[in-house]
């Protein structure tokens, strides 16, 4: 049938190492930037680890990585993304050598995958600098994390690299402009961060997403190295020309990231925006050609909404759209104010596909939601998510729509295939997996796992090659 994904087509879900594992201390670990941050990506970071931080235990995927990777492989899961925990590997970021227990932690997490034949994609950097470096370098503004990164890449790479495939340098790389702590571990307040300072971070960034690149296809040249960005397609708020302007000004400034990565060099609208605000980056002899030479094979990214811009009018931004822009009348939001968007999703497909002509991977989409517990047909626990469903659904419909338009789209993961802590908010109350895990807000629950209706709604979809989608 024409209308089905195809045969090879990488269908499965994703999590981060931080929002998961818990096991902040075990192991050998360090603190990561997350072990400090409580409430989310919008709050400032405590001094050390506190009590009500839910991702120091998460929901224990540390310990229970077994049993949740088999109810994975049960709805046929054929990739896998999760990221390495770098403070697992080198607790403080600039050790000379890892931490042997942190990578015997991922080899038996690579080898339960390998059991069940799903592929593994990882993230190499998934929001958890590791503290000390935040702390001492201010993150990724010193050029030395560059070399601390790359020592990193190279040891995971030479354990790794005939068994996971594909490789991420950094996720969602261009939110270093809305939360620099978080994306690019920068301890200097975001209010008190200089642009010199931020644009600096983004170029050490790229230059060691490039060397990394680089370093992957010598140690492991069968492996595919992608870029992560935030797609988030902007549209104007009316037929304005000028409205039509700034939203090609705000879609600049993230597809900036991806053009860096794909053709190696900086966009001309983003060298002006540096001389408009005086930035003179400070580069190295062979920064331009290692950028040059070292471009991304695919390009992955994350999908939860759309925004709209305006240069003619100021209004108000919503509540929840988390990178900024003005909330789009037309659509509807979720509980958290995200605005769900699903042919938005086909819409940045089709802008990539055209821009860069590289495969793409859609590593993140879902809906966070407040689930239920309710008695299942069987008498077990589970969820009645059929807004999950229809999400899902509406989202995946829009994906075959640009596969037949002829984007070369490499797979879907979904985010947060199991709940997680969320990244934005710290709870889990806000839920996005098929899998519900009984832990609350407040600390309290059992950390048992129950299947929700999406479970086998997800399950008939990568069974049915997506004929099952409505």
């Amino acid at each position: 049938m024409s209308d089905l994904f195809p045969k090879d087509f990488l269908w499965g879900g994703a999590v981060a190492a931080n929002q998961v594992e818990g096991a902040y201390n075990e192991g050998g670990k360090g603190l990561s930037i997350q072990d400090v941050l409580p409430h989310g990506i919008k709050t400032p970071p405590t001094a050390e680890p506190t009590p009500d931080n839910l991702k120091l235990e998460a929901i224990d995927f540390y310990h229970r990585y077994p049993d949740d990777i088999a109810l994975l492989a049960e709805m046929g899961f054929k990739v896998f993304r999760t990221s390495i925990a770098w403070s697992r590997i080198f607790p403080r970021g600039d050790e000379e050598e890892p931490n042997e227990e942190g990578l015997a932690f991922y080899d038996r997490l690579f080898d339960e995958l390998d059991k069940y034949g799903i592929t593994s994609l990882v993230t190499i950097s998934h929001y958890e600098t590791p503290l000390h470096l935040a702390r001492t370098y201010n993150g990724w503004t010193d050029r030395r994390l560059i070399d601390f990164y790359l020592k990193y890449c190279e040891v995971i790479f030479r354990r790794w690299g005939d068994r996971v495939p594909y490789w991420l340098t950094f996720n969602e790389i261009n939110s270093v402009l809305h939360f620099p702590f978080v994306s690019g571990g920068i301890a200097t307040p975001k209010d008190e961060l200089s642009r010199a300072d931020l644009y600096q971070a983004i170029h050490h960034e790229f230059v060691a997403s490039a060397a990394a690149t680089k370093l992957a296809r010598e140690i492991m040249p069968q492996a595919r190295i992608g870029c992560m960005v935030v797609a988030a397609p902007v549209y104007p708020l009316t037929p304005d020309p000028r409205d039509v302007l700034a939203a090609m000004h705000t879609d600049h400034d993230s597809l900036a990231f991806s053009d860096v990565h794909v053709r190696g060099e900086y966009p001309g609208y983003f060298l002006r925006r540096l001389r408009e605000e005086g930035v003179d980056l400070k580069m190295g002899d062979d920064d331009l050609r290692i950028l040059k030479e070292n471009t991304v094979d695919f390009v992955s990214f994350s999908y939860y909404m759309s925004v709209c811009e305006s240069g003619t009018r100021e209004v108000p931004a919503g509540e929840g759209n988390i990178v900024g822009g003005i909330p789009n009348p037309t659509l509807p939001a979720s509980e958290w104010g995200w605005q769900i968007d699903p042919v938005g999703l086909r819409i940045v497909l089709n802008q990539f596909w055209d821009r860069w002509q590289k495969p793409l991977f859609i590593v993140e989409n879902g809906l966070g939601a407040k689930d239920v517990l309710v008695e299942g047909p069987d008498g077990t626990p589970t969820v009645d998510d059929d807004y999950r469903i229809d999400y899902l659904n509406d989202h995946l419909v829009q994906v075959r729509e640009a596969i037949a338009d002829g984007v070369d789209v490499m797979g879907y993961t979904t985010w947060g295939c199991i709940d997680c802590v969320s990244a934005s908010t710290a709870e889990l109350s806000k839920r996005y997996g098929f899998i519900y895990v009984d832990r609350n807000d407040d600390g309290t629950g059992t950390l048992a796992r129950y299947r929700k209706k999406s479970f086998g709604w997800y399950r008939d979809v990568i069974a049915s090659r997506g004929a099952t989608l409505r």
